[in-house]
């Protein structure tokens, strides 16, 4: 058997074509996004571009899939793209070193893509990628908060007026109705989210917000759910 005899005897040859012809972008491969690159790269799809602009930090190594002890400090689009090279040496594979907002949208072309995973947490970058993945008609889904949270059986699948108890879900339900663009499919927990014991713990970042507190369940779960929908999407199941 080959790397992807499983895929193919799941879904077929025809399907295991399409995943092996489509390309991806996915913006942010941090604690939900590494389990995206992870996942669609074993399921089979031939091309990927990462967008990120944060290296892999001690405080990664609870939770996100590409986070180890030997390569704290290095760019994760770097660490991502070896990862995704080991899995599969055929992937074509473009790493993007870059923190993605309005200011600098239009330096990252959108065309050729075959779908968009927005796995990226600043409010105005998330609005910023639909709205331009809504005027050129390419599929996007894109992930709510999974901070503060530990039960991964609460996460759901669906349109964003369909969410509820995500208070990020509820600004960008809010955002994206102003700008009259509905439907957008995401994934969302409705656990309500725990503050936890950050008052004992020091959580302040590099860039002076506070971290969630967080595990590798719910982000972890949320990254492999996204990948599926994706997959899924692009073989018409």
């Amino acid at each position: 058997m080959d790397r992807f005899s499983r895929v193919q005897a799941l879904v077929g040859k025809d399907s295991l074509n399409k995943l092996l012809n489509s390309s991806v972008a996915l913006f942010g491969v941090g604690g939900v996004g590494g389990f995206v690159a992870e996942a669609l790269v074993r399921s089979g799809i031939g091309k990927i571009t990462i967008i990120d602009n944060d290296v892999v930090d001690k405080s990664n190594l609870n939770r996100q899939i590409i986070s180890l002890n030997d390569n704290v400090g290095m760019d994760k689009v770097e660490v991502v793209k070896a990862r995704l090279l080991a899995i599969n040496p055929s992937v074509e594979v473009n790493g993007i070193k870059a923190f993605y907002l309005p200011e600098n949208a239009q330096a990252i072309d959108l065309n050729g893509y075959d779908y968009i995973v927005d796995a990226i947490d600043t409010v105005s970058a998330k609005i910023e990628l639909i709205e331009r993945a809504n005027k050129q008609g390419i599929p996007i889904i894109s992930c709510m908060g999974t901070g503060g949270k530990l039960d991964p059986t609460k996460l759901k699948v669906g349109k964003i007026e369909d969410t509820k108890g995500c208070p990020l879900a509820r600004v960008m339900r809010r955002e994206l109705k102003n700008r009259n663009i509905h439907g957008v499919k995401v994934v969302w927990s409705e656990e309500v989210a725990v503050k936890g014991f950050v008052d004992d713990v020091e959580m302040v970042k590099a860039d002076g917000k506070t971290a969630p507190p967080s595990m590798i369940f719910v982000p972890g779960t949320a990254g492999l759910i996204i990948a599926s929908e994706v997959v899924k999407d692009l073989i018409g199941e």
